[in-house]
């Protein structure tokens, strides 16, 4: 007598993150190489600006014309060094976790959408017109939020200065993202005496991203129980 025996299948290598890790280091470097004056008209081309779309009439053209993809275009675009390896870290420490969680096309459209709702809601809030705006850290804080719907009770390294040693310490992270997400919502209020940073971004990304990650929770467990079932 025979028995089928299915075939088990193996767990997916993640590629959403590195790809995304890829073209933001890639779009940077790309950029760096251009003369300034041609840098700066692309990244004014390309990124999403203060006091737009706030209208009905702006935003039927922006959907028309194109223009309302410069909200994602905007996210690959970075102002120096730091801005990008800032937001390359976070996008290690919490995009790792999350794409094993939620799946590659998951953690992309996360990635995507929830960084495009962090541009927009800075195109709104900021009152002066015409402000750039740039970067993926809209992106990246709705992996951390994300990150804290999925995974509550992690628990995250801190490397703590002791005199003249570092300390290795682990917390759990809802205490340190809560932090962070508080330092958030205390420089939108104070931020231009901290630089040139749109906190509101930060802001709209992390609750758009603990909202996606809530409101697919079912889906990402139903996930996760195939994944160990293989």
């Amino acid at each position: 007598m025979f028995v089928a025996i299915p075939p088990r299948e193996k767990p997916s290598l993640p590629w959403a993150m590195p790809t995304l890790f890829v073209a933001l280091w890639g779009c940077f470097v790309v950029t760096t190489l251009l003369p300034e004056a041609e840098r700066q008209q692309l990244v004014m081309k390309w990124g999403a600006l203060s006091g737009d779309l706030r209208s009905w009439p702006e935003l039927r053209d922006a959907v028309l014309d194109g223009h309302l993809a410069r909200l994602v275009t905007a996210l690959f675009l970075h102002a120096d060094w730091a801005h990008l390896v800032g937001n390359l870290l976070f996008l290690l420490i919490f995009g790792v976790p999350a794409e094993r969680a939620m799946g590659p096309w998951r953690f992309l459209t996360l990635f995507l959408v929830g960084g495009a709702v962090a541009n927009l809601a800075t195109v709104l809030v900021i009152g002066t017109p015409d402000r750039l705006i740039i970067g993926a850290s809209g992106a990246v804080s709705a992996l951390v939020g994300a990150y804290l719907a999925l995974f509550p009770t992690a628990r995250l390294g801190l490397v703590v200065p002791l005199g003249l040693f570092l300390q290795f310490v682990r917390m759990p992270a809802a205490v340190l993202i809560g932090l962070w997400a508080g330092l958030q919502l205390v420089y939108t209020f104070v931020g231009p005496a901290f630089g040139a940073v749109a906190w509101s971004a930060h802001l709209a990304g992390f609750a758009f991203g603990g909202t996606f990650a809530l409101f697919s929770r079912k889906a990402i467990k139903r996930r996760m129980k195939r994944a160990h079932a293989t």
